[in-house]
């Protein structure tokens, strides 16, 4: 068996070679996700936030893996750079988490492409749960009239909140309208 450069073999299953559309769709993604959390910093961390960046997740519905893995990634870059930006030091367990949140939701979504708006709403609560239920540990809580919940709950109810507009309503919409636009089928995954 002869190695070739450009494909993996896999022992006991078949070779697969390496997709150029498929290393080009996490590469955008990642850089998508990053670009728009370091830029739109000022608004995507601290208790009230709006992830701008979120909006672009339930793409994974149309792109499949090469998009999970690109939010994820993007998501460690941003929270690592936007992250110093917006509170001055290093966040490891925004960074860890945030990122697993994203591949947890952007997951959910494409198992659940065929009902595209259940899964961008219960990617918006897995997200809110995850980050939520960290942030509060390093954040001050929102003052969003919630003074009677504990801390760590509201601060569930106001990321999952945000999530909830930037990823089902924004990010959905703009999902239905790449799906309608038929842009999907250019860059079309394997998986």
């Amino acid at each position: 068996m002869v190695l070739h450069p450009f494909r993996l073999i896999n022992p006991g299953l078949e070779v697969e070679y390496l997709d150029v559309r498929e290393i080009s769709l996490t590469a955008l993604s990642a850089a998508l996700y990053a670009v728009l959390l370091i830029l739109l910093a000022q608004i995507s961390f601290g208790p009230i936030q709006l992830r701008i960046a979120d909006c672009i997740i339930p793409l994974a519905a149309l792109f499949g893996w090469p998009w999970i893995w690109g939010v994820t990634l993007g998501c460690f870059i941003g929270n690592l750079i936007g992250g110093m930006m917006a509170f001055g030091f290093l966040n490891p367990i925004d960074i860890i988490l945030g990122s697993i949140a994203n591949l947890i939701a952007a997951y959910t979504i494409f198992r659940l492409k065929d009902h595209r708006l259940i899964g961008c709403i219960l990617g918006s609560i897995i997200i809110g749960v995850i980050v939520g239920g960290s942030l509060w540990l390093f954040v001050p809580a929102p003052e969003i009239g919630l003074a009677y919940l504990p801390v760590w709950a509201a601060m569930i109810i106001s990321i999952t909140g945000s999530s909830l507009i930037a990823i089902a309503i924004i990010g959905y919409a703009l999902l239905l309208t790449m799906s309608r636009l038929g842009i999907s089928e250019i860059a079309k995954s394997r998986k």
